[in-house]
C-alpha cells in the first residue's frame, strides 16, 4: 500500500513528549465519551505509558493537530521481541484522511520494529471498541481484520448485598505488601496467564513498569493460598477509574481450580470496594477463554456494558 510521510492539508504530526499527558488524556476521555458514555481514562494511565522505560516517544508516539487542536494520537509498542507489535490508535469521529495518515505512519514503524528483532513480518494488534471513531471500513480495506472480542462486564455494588465473604476452608487471603509477596503475584500472573491469547511473558522488573509500580496500591492485590498447595491465586485490582472500581487480572493455578478459589476473589473484591463506597465494579474478559472466565462472572451478576475487539494486521518485512 503507498503511504506519503507527509500528512493532509492543514494537519501536523510530532511526537509526544511526558507533558503532553494532559492533553492525550482529554482526547481518549472524548472518544471514551462518544464510544462508551463514560470518560474513563485516569491520568496516571496516561502517564504511565508515556514514562515507560521500553517507550521509543521519538520514534514510537504521534499526536496530530488540526489548527492547534489534537485529533488524533498514537503509541507503538515491542513486547515480544519478535513479529508481534502492538499499537493504539485514537482518532475523533470524521478524521479519516488524518487517521489514515497515522496508519501509514504506524504501519511503516512496526515493520521497522519487526525487522530489528530479525523476523520476516510484522503481525500488529490493535484494540477497538466495536462501535469505534474510526472508519472500520477503511481499516478493512487496509487487509485488518478481528481475531479476538473481549466484553467489559461491569456489576452494581451494594453494602448491603456485598459484604466480605468468609474464605472456604483451607484458605488464606493476604494483601501484596511486601517485596516478596509482590514477586510471588508476578510469578502467579506469569503461569496463570501464559496459555491466553496475546500473552507476552514479562520479567518481574518489567511488570513493575507496566504496572507503574511506583504510584501502585498494593493493598488492592491479593494472594489466595491453599493448605497444601501453597501460593495458588492472585486478584489484581485497582481504584483509579472514575466510574467504577477495576479488576484487571483474576488467575488461579491449574492445579487449584473447582475448589472455589475464583469465585472467592471475585466475591472479596465485591465486598471490598462496596465497603470503599464504590457503587460499580467491571472488567474485561475474552469471550474466548477456556477457563470458563466468563460464564464465572456472569454467574456473579456480571453483564456485558462494551465489548473491544482485537484487530490484526500482517505485514511482510
Amino acid at each position: 500500500m503507498a503511504s506519503s510521510l507527509t500528512p493532509p492539508p492543514g494537519l501536523t504530526v510530532r511526537p509526544a513528549t511526558l507533558d503532553d499527558s494532559a492533553a492525550v488524556c482529554a482526547l481518549l476521555n472524548e472518544i471514551d465519551l462518544l464510544e462508551t458514555g463514560r470518560a474513563d481514562t485516569d491520568l496516571s494511565e496516561v502517564q504511565a505509558d508515556l514514562k515507560h522505560p521500553e517507550a521509543d516517544l521519538e520514534h514510537d508516539s504521534w499526536l496530530m493537530y488540526d489548527a492547534g487542536r489534537l485529533i488524533a494520537y498514537g503509541l507503538l509498542w515491542d513486547e515480544s521481541g519478535g513479529e508481534r507489535i502492538d499499537m493504539d490508535h485514537y482518532v475523533l469521529p470524521g478524521r479519516l484522511p488524518g487517521a489514515l495518515h497515522l496508519y501509514d505512519l504506524m504501519e511503516a514503524r512496526a515493520v521497522q520494529r519487526a525487522v530489528a528483532n530479525g523476523a520476516a513480518r510484522a503481525v500488529i494488534h490493535l484494540h477497538l471498541n466495536t462501535a469505534p471513531t474510526m472508519d472500520l471500513d477503511a481499516l478493512r480495506r487496509r487487509g485488518w481484520r478481528t481475531v479476538r472480542r473481549y466484553n467489559v462486564l461491569t456489576r452494581a455494588l451494594s453494602t448491603a448485598t456485598d459484604r466480605l465473604p468468609a474464605p472456604p476452608p483451607g484458605v488464606t487471603l493476604r494483601p501484596c505488601r511486601t517485596e516478596a509477596d509482590r514477586v510471588c503475584a508476578h510469578g502467579l500472573l506469569q503461569e496463570t496467564f501464559a496459555g491466553h491469547f496475546d500473552f507476552q511473558p514479562r520479567t518481574y522488573e518489567q511488570w513493575l513498569d507496566d504496572i507503574d509500580a511506583d504510584r501502585a496500591d498494593w493493598s488492592l492485590i491479593w494472594i489466595a493460598r491453599v493448605d497444601g498447595l501453597g501460593d495458588a491465586a492472585v486478584l489484581r485490582t485497582h481504584d483509579a477509574r472514575a466510574s467504577m472500581a477495576w479488576i484487571a487480572h483474576l488467575g488461579v493455578l491449574e492445579r487449584a481450580r473447582g475448589q472455589g478459589l475464583g469465585s472467592h476473589l471475585l466475591r472479596h473484591a465485591f465486598g471490598h470496594y462496596a465497603k470503599l463506597g464504590r457503587h460499580l465494579i467491571g472488567l474485561g474478559v475474552d469471550t474466548d477463554n477456556s477457563s470458563g472466565a466468563l460464564a464465572l462472572y456472569e454467574r456473579h451478576g456480571m453483564v456485558v456494558d462494551f465489548a473491544v475487539d482485537t484487530w490484526e494486521l500482517v505485514r511482510p518485512a
